[in-house]
């Protein structure tokens, strides 16, 4: 099969109109355009890290501005969507959940969490829960008396999260974002189909997921952290290649597959002047291979890095403009002071700031600190991180008016 050669720059703009990063608003209630990006996307990965709004927030506010952060405890009480082990914990549609079967034969059976459960903890959390109904991790008193680490969880924690990922509890909600666990048969509601996949289902399944989300990917992307899985894939992205299925394009060199009508909307070709601010986690960055190959972007994420090497900051947004990744800035919310504070800013190399872009940053910068219960504009640059030379005249502008 001869490819279809893309450029760079279509292959950027093919990528992020699958993204819906910049989707149009309609007429959908709000909670509805939140579980349609949901199921579009495949999941929303969910982090505890709240120097700005989390992760699982900020990507669903980034491509919908009616969003609200009691969208996903409603949709997740009315079973429309589930929390699972995606390539993270993950906010997923609840109409997948066949599909994530085997994993949690694989955690049975095989037992490779790298936390140790006491099959006796196991067995008495799962009987306190089916007697008092939901519990979290603190509602069980922890009678061990040496000290742990911050990585070591108490046991019945332990026993709770592998009961999770072994399918025997599901998550109803969060309290302060604490799960709260209840039995599997007391929440997954009755239409969903639970008959286990076969190996070319659940290739099938990643294919079709991976090319709605992304329109474009190659086998080790669409088996992303699932290697058990590759060989299937493989077969499968082979058999639909030659039933007509599938095609190949080619973006420099490299090979991608995708649906045979990727190239026949012209509107996905568009360039767009609005700038989004990308949390490290966001669906579009998270292969981060991915992120360097089309967008020229170097980007990893610093929080885990101690302070004396951090090169950019501690939790750096990439900054989407005009189809490209053209800048990253580090922020945090003081919530309680309502003061979003502006701590570096780098623009990428070859990329000159326009006066178009200063007023879309400056527009987005503002609409993200009011969505982070913020009122105010500050800097409280680093001088030990890099910052671009035109970064201090950016950062005028931005706190300007």
């Amino acid at each position: 099969m001869i490819p279809e050669l893309v450029s760079a720059s279509q292959a950027r703009a093919l990528a992020l109109s699958h993204q819906s990063l910049y989707s149009r608003a309609t007429a959908k209630r709000p909670i509805e355009s939140t579980e349609s990006i949901i199921r579009h996307l495949g999941y929303i990965q969910v982090d505890t890290i709240s120097v700005v709004e989390r992760a699982h927030h900020h990507a669903l506010w980034s491509r919908n501005r009616r969003y609200q952060p009691a969208h996903l405890d409603n949709l997740q009480k009315q079973g429309r969507i589930f929390e699972y082990w995606s390539h993270a914990a993950s906010y997923l549609p609840m109409q997948d959940y066949r599909m994530y079967l085997p994993e949690m034969q694989r955690i049975r059976e095989r037992e490779n969490l790298w936390h140790k459960a006491d099959p006796r903890i196991k067995q008495h959390v799962l009987e306190r829960i089916r007697n008092e109904g939901p519990l979290r991790s603190r509602d069980f008193v922890d009678s061990t008396s040496s000290e742990r680490s911050m990585w070591q969880w108490k046991p019945a924690k332990s026993a709770l999260e592998t009961l999770f990922r072994e399918g025997e509890l599901m998550i109803v909600g969060r309290e302060g974002f604490q799960k709260v666990f209840d039995l599997r048969e007391r929440v997954l509601p009755d239409w969903v189909d639970t008959r286990f996949p076969c190996p070319e289902d659940q290739a099938d399944f990643l294919i079709d997921r991976y090319l709605q989300a992304n329109g474009f990917g190659s086998a080790v992307q669409m088996s992303y952290l699932r290697a058990a899985i590759r060989p299937h894939l493989d077969n499968r992205l082979k058999e639909r290649e030659e039933a007509g299925q599938l095609i190949r394009i080619q973006v420099g060199d490299k090979l991608y597959h995708a649906k045979p009508d990727i190239l026949e909307n012209d509107d996905r070709f568009k360039r767009n002047y609005h700038v989004r601010l990308l949390s490290p986690f966001d669906n579009l960055v998270i292969q981060r291979n991915r992120i360097l190959s089309l967008f020229d972007f170097d980007y990893q994420i610093e929080c885990y890095v101690p302070e004396g090497k951090r090169k950019y900051g501690y939790f750096c947004l990439p900054v989407l403009w005009n189809n490209r990744l053209v800048a990253r800035m580090d922020c945090k919310a003081e919530r309680r002071s309502r003061i979003f504070l502006v701590r570096n800013l780098v623009i990428e190399a070859g990329f000159q700031a326009s006066e178009r872009f200063l007023e879309a940053l400056k527009c987005e910068l503002h609409a993200f600190m009011r969505f982070n219960g913020c009122d105010r504009l500050q800097t409280d640059l680093k001088p030990h991180l890099a910052m671009s030379s035109s970064a201090s005249v950016i950062l005028a502008a931005m706190l300007s008016g």
